[in-house]
């Protein structure tokens, strides 16, 4: 893959980061997004960090292909263990689901402490990010979502700040699991989304329906958020 060919996903990731970026990239697939930043600003650096030794090793081969050895330290470990506390300013971690980034989150939080914002690409359940934010004390400031290959990805970026911004709170359960922001902008992918969703749900209260002891919360919850979803959708 060429480095300026970047997938639109991670392109959409990269716009969020700020010009002179120090960053951190947690599971980094061939530091793609460090190398295609560095390239297009001369001040960024970056930390790509690994876990593993095979995408470690093809890392720092995309990194000495593009002579940026000086501005790119190549790291192999779990998470946020690649980075010391105060070392870096923004946080990405792209392409995993979302418990797994929070996970990686809450058992780095201490290196946290100076970093201004993080950017996740979460591929199922971006609830449990928000949730997170919300824990902790980020406040999520944007959220985009887009369609690629046939997939539907999500990017959620935080910054330290009030965590109650911008949830209504009268609807804040529907906002944590549909996002703010993608209520208020409505674009193509997140209808698409929506409507994927309410086909999914169809079908597992159905099911639940036909279990012989159904769990009657589970179920509840279940109907509550076919109802969000109708409502997006007949808006």
């Amino acid at each position: 893959m060429n480095v300026n060919q970047l997938s639109k996903r991670l392109a959409l990731v990269a716009d969020y980061l700020p010009k002179g970026a120090h960053f951190a990239d947690i599971g980094s697939d061939h530091a793609y997004l460090p190398c295609f930043v560095c390239m297009k600003d001369p001040e960024a650096r970056a930390v790509a960090g690994e876990v593993n030794q095979g995408p470690y090793d093809s890392a720092k081969s995309e990194v000495e292909k593009h002579k940026l050895e000086d501005r790119i330290d190549v790291r192999l470990g779990d998470g946020l263990a690649v980075v010391a506390p105060g070392e870096i300013k923004q946080v990405v971690i792209a392409g995993m689901g979302g418990p797994l980034i929070r996970d990686i989150l809450e058992g780095g939080k201490e290196k946290l402490s100076d970093v201004n914002r993080i950017v996740v690409q979460p591929n199922i359940d971006s609830r449990s990010l928000r949730r997170w934010f919300f824990q902790h004390d980020y406040k999520l400031v944007d959220e985009t979502i887009v369609e690629e290959s046939g997939h539907i990805y999500e990017i959620l970026v935080a910054e330290k700040g009030d965590p109650s911004s911008p949830y209504q709170q009268q609807m804040i359960e529907r906002e944590m699991w549909l996002g703010p922001y993608l209520l208020e902008k409505r674009p193509e992918p997140f209808i698409k989304k929506c409507k994927e969703e309410w086909n999914k749900k169809q079908y597992i209260i159905k099911q639940m329906k036909q279990a012989t002891s159904p769990d009657e919360e589970k179920l509840k919850q279940q109907q509550k958020e076919l109802k969000w979803l109708e409502e997006v959708l007949q808006s």
